[in-house]
């Protein structure tokens, strides 16, 4: 039975993603490439399935079915990154199994909480002295013909120092009169230290939307552990500061919030890509335009940025709902595998994974109709771009 309750899902997810995929150009994604994806996230099941401690079965099968979708979308989108990000699917995955034995025991892993932030730092060092520009942001270190984007696996190591402190501190904190500058200083002190110095620097990196996540899922956190929405509340005040502080002193932040709020004052230079996406997103309507008759190709840099463009306009409205759906559920899963946890620990892992899933989306997709600007981080599962699917995976 409990066999049965692991492979139906995953038989359901693996027909889905196929089906999605076999869909796609064979210039991207002929028979050969097809049958290897579909192998690999077979294989992969087979062998994470015994070792995972994760109660619902859905979970890995929604993954599963978001990476399908996401390669047809980028394969309609590019054949040659739809063959790269083919290649980073199955890196993805061998590393998962790679992995697996160590996640299976992950609650040592909150004995080493300020290693993670040692590594944290580690890597923004690397990136502040090899990294590679992209986009006036210094996000990218290459290793020859293989670049890759630390940032994805900063936010992971944050999260689990996160969990980790909050889990020994929660309750001193809790306590701590709000009034009470000593006592809240002793406990959050280096809570604030590890986390302020990763947001200084990726704000110094020039990728506000990777600081605006991290803040997000930072103050989910501190507020499940705690219950303390004062603290909260500052770290809000921070932002706004901070977030005002970079509208007037960097160029680049000027111009995303001028392009947000009316790409069409300049729809041939700085607003051409909104606007482009904009366009896509009226073309689809209620139910698209219908796989592969769409015209996203004309949005520059489409298949990392506006994804979710190109995939609107052709599954509609209907379909971008429905996409948006899946990944709500996969966030109350996440959430509800952390309410099922009998340790604090636990239950902040996965409350702050669930957290750092959740606001991603809602950063990006809210950037891609114009209810916030455009921060440039990625879909998760969607976008192309192998750091995301690791990470993710």
């Amino acid at each position: 039975m409990i066999l049965a309750r692991r492979l139906v899902p995953m038989i359901v997810a693996l027909a889905v993603a196929g089906l999605a995929l076999s869909y796609a150009p064979h210039a991207a994604l002929g028979p050969p490439w097809l049958l290897a994806v579909m192998a690999a996230l077979a294989v992969a099941w087979v062998l994470l399935a015994p070792t995972t401690t994760v109660r619902d079965n859905l979970l890995p099968a929604l993954a599963v079915v978001l990476a399908g979708l996401g390669l047809a979308i980028v394969a309609r989108l590019s054949p040659l990154l739809a063959q790269k990000q083919e290649l980073w699917l199955i890196v993805s995955l061998a590393l998962a199994i790679a992995a697996a034995p160590a996640f299976a025991t992950f609650r040592r892993f909150a004995a080493y909480k300020y290693l993670w932030v040692l590594a944290s730092l580690v890597l923004f060092v690397l990136l502040l002295a090899f990294g590679k520009e992209v986009n006036g942001a210094r996000l990218w270190i290459k290793l020859g013909p293989i670049e890759y984007e630390p940032i994805e696996l900063i936010k992971l190591f944050i999260v689990f120092f996160l969990a980790a402190y909050l889990a020994e501190t929660a309750d001193v904190i809790a306590n701590a009169r709000p009034w009470s500058l000593r006592a809240n200083l002793k406990y959050l002190g280096p809570l604030l230290i590890g986390w302020g110095s990763s947001m200084a620097i990726l704000v110094l990196q020039r990728d506000l939307g990777m600081a605006t996540l991290l803040l997000a899922t930072f103050a989910t956190m501190l507020a499940v552990a705690t219950r303390r929405l004062d603290i909260v509340l500052f770290g809000a005040l921070l932002f706004v500061v901070g977030a005002f502080w970079a509208v007037h002193h960097y160029p680049y932040v000027q111009t995303r919030i001028a392009v947000w709020r009316n790409p069409f004052a300049d729809p041939l230079g700085a607003g051409y890509q909104s606007s482009q996406a904009y366009y896509s997103l009226a073309a689809g309507g209620l139910v698209g335009s219908g796989y592969r008759l769409g015209h996203p190709q004309f949005i520059p840099d489409v298949a990392t940025d506006y994804v979710y463009a190109a995939f609107a306009e052709e599954f509609g409205v209907i379909g971008a709902i429905a996409l948006l759906a899946v990944f709500l559920d996969m966030v109350r899963r996440m959430f509800a595998v952390g309410l099922e946890q009998p340790d604090l620990y636990s239950k902040l892992l996965a409350t702050g994974l669930g957290a750092t899933l959740g606001f991603q989306v809602v950063i990006i997709v809210a950037g891609v109709i114009g209810l916030l600007p455009l921060t440039g981080i990625t879909l998760p599962f969607i976008s192309y771009g192998g750091s995301s699917l690791v990470a993710n995976f």
